[in-house]
């Protein structure tokens, strides 16, 4: 076996006459007058290899190699021909002309050329034959980045005196949240383990311990439907910090932020980051997780609306409704073809239509325009700053119908008009969310983030009187429009923590029955303490420039959930299902 002594993204100029040995893939090959080439490739880089015509047949040999065989090549560096060399390669000045050859497996014709984009190929072909789709060059980037990533974050974590400890994998199935996945215990007939959906309880339970600050990379687990920017198993850099208050959390997690935006987005960031109240970002943006990149705020447009005659407006008023609207910029070029597109796009979202007022010279042009007194025209224009050749945007529906399709509407305009730069970073809290929601179908409220977080000081009072007014010390960091973290302070008064059970639903054996072991903690002095999870997949995924999870995972599963490379989840052995006493419902797939 020809074992290498260099890799393919090793040689330079300072290598020229040397005896060297690469391992590879065969990535490209030519036939050029009477020399073959071939491109050899590993995960460190490619380097040209030249097959001159000898008497040993080695040339011969090389002409039967194809794509992706894996071989060895023994050669002597040299310079290439002026004019030859390929700046885009490190090893662009230098080719190998080759002496041996090995090789070691002779692959099939691939399914996809490993050389194309990821788009050349289907994705479910490429998650078929994942091996292989791993090989691209840019995957690799991507996987090398994700290493970077987690290179820096043990290393600041651990700089700040945080420890870092595994939590288990095998817990406890609790009532709040996504669903769990469930692991059956054969020792344990009936009973069953629950994969975490986040180390919370635990990390809580080490602060009760006193380990003072802990992290984790930390593998979870959520059994819920799936987007591009969500897998049933996921990585999140787990921290809990005791001792700290609100800001402390904050102020700590900057310090990695803006590590992190250095080393990966060639930023240097100012602290503190901007920090937003929730109800802000929902009232100026639509959305709890805003891209700040750029503007196009929402305006209310209630007190303008009440003095028109415009049927539209008034049935809303008449019903409560939200009546909001935003202006993008130098839309007003927008054909009759691309308004119907906008409307149909936010009727999807649940909106029962789109009013369009384009800004001209001599006033607002739209459907609606009739309707509205130039006065209201006017103040119109003012309330969003709109200038000629902008387009006014107004959709009335109830609040949350308001909030959902104007924030996806600014997002896609904000897109479409170009008002960001696709590559730039912008770094932002949201602060504190309410503590509760009300749910109507169960009749009773649940918890915003989690049933363990610990209210703002001032509204402590609003637990008794009224609840649904509570905010949270809870913060998420927002990444260009994405959640890439969240956090809360924690409950470690034994006494608060026993309400919010109460107030989620929870009577007081209940509470004991499934959290007991965390309120026995908490009596048993619990210092005060918080943290947050940030979703390395998410960060990975921003640093990189792509816009799905599944680019930033070795091995993802599809939008339903499926490996199809692996062809799980499959059926098991009715001998498995014996031995944990399980029968299922319905027949295999």
């Amino acid at each position: 076996m020809l074992k290498r002594t260099h890799t393919c993204g090793e040689l330079n100029a300072s290598h020229i006459g040397q005896t060297v040995t690469l391992n590879g893939w065969v990535d490209g090959w030519r036939d050029l007058g009477g020399l073959t080439f071939i491109d050899l490739r590993d995960r460190y880089g490619v380097t040209q290899i030249v097959f001159e015509p000898d008497d040993s047949g080695l040339q011969a040999r090389a002409q039967e190699l194809r794509a992706e065989w894996v071989v060895g090549v023994q050669g002597i560096v040299a310079a290439r021909l002026p004019g030859k060399e390929n700046p885009k390669l490190t090893t662009g000045a230098i080719e190998v002309r080759a002496t041996a050859l090995d090789v070691f497996n002779q692959a099939k014709t691939p399914p996809f050329d490993i050389r194309g984009v990821a788009g050349e190929a289907n994705e479910e072909l490429r998650l078929k034959y994942r091996f292989l789709d791993l090989r691209r060059p840019e995957q690799q980037k991507v996987l090398i980045l994700r290493h970077r990533l987690n290179q820096t974050l043990r290393r600041v974590m651990s700089q700040h005196g945080f420890l870092e400890i595994e939590t288990p994998i095998l817990g406890r199935s609790t009532p709040e949240g996504a669903r769990d996945f469930l692991v059956p215990s054969r020792i344990h007939p009936g009973a069953f383990y629950a994969l975490p959906q986040s180390p919370q309880l635990y990390k809580q339970l080490l602060m009760v311990a006193g380990y003072d600050r802990y992290f984790q990379i930390a593998r979870c687990f959520r059994d819920e439907d799936l987007r591009a920017n969500r897998q049933p198993e996921f990585t999140q850099l787990d921290v809990e910090m005791s001792f700290v208050e609100f800001e402390d959390v904050l102020d700590t997690i900057e310090l990695l932020i803006v590590e992190l935006a250095r080393e990966f987005a060639g930023m240097d960031l100012s602290r503190p980051l901007p920090r937003l109240d929730y109800r802000d970002a929902m009232e100026r943006y639509g959305v709890d997780r805003p891209d700040l990149r750029f503007g196009m705020e929402l305006h209310d447009l209630a007190d303008l609306a009440a003095h028109t005659e415009f049927q539209v407006f008034k049935q809303a008023l008449d019903y409560g409704y939200r009546i909001r609207g935003l202006c993008a910029p130098g839309a007003a070029r927008y054909s009759r073809k691309d308004l119907d597109g906008l409307t149909e796009f936010v009727k999807t979202l649940g909106a029962k239509g789109l009013v369009w007022l384009k800004v001209e010279e001599t006033g607002l042009n739209g459907p609606a325009a009739k309707f509205l007194p130039e006065s209201i025209q006017t103040q119109l224009r003012e309330r969003f700053q709109a200038r000629v050749g902008d387009l006014m945007l107004i959709v009335a529906d109830a609040e949350a119908t308001t909030h959902q399709c104007l924030a996806a509407l600014r997002a896609k305009l904000g897109g479409d008009l170009k008002l960001y730069d696709p590559a730039s970073f912008h770094f932002s809290w949201v602060v504190k969310f309410p503590l509760l929601a009300w749910d109507a179908e169960e009749g009773r409220f649940v918890a915003e983030h989690h049933p363990f977080t610990m209210p703002l000081p001032e509204d402590l009072p609003l637990l008794q009187t009224d609840p649904a007014k509570v905010r949270a010390q809870a913060y998420d960091l927002v990444i260009n429009g994405e959640e890439a973290g969240g956090g809360t302070i924690r409950c470690h008064d034994p006494a608060i923590q026993a309400r919010i059970f109460e107030l989620l639903g929870l009577t007081p054996d209940q509470a004991e029955e499934k959290f007991g072991f965390l309120l026995s903690a908490l009596r048993l002095g619990a210092p005060p303490h918080g943290g947050i999870a940030l979703g390395l997949d998410r960060l990975v995924m921003l640093f990189a420039g792509l816009t799905s999870i599944r680019d930033c995972i070795a091995f993802p599963k599809t939008a339903k959930g499926a490996d199809l490379m692996t062809g799980a989840p499959a059926p098991v052995e009715p001998r498995q299902l014996r031995d944990l006493r399980i029968k299922t419902l319905v027949d295999p797939v």
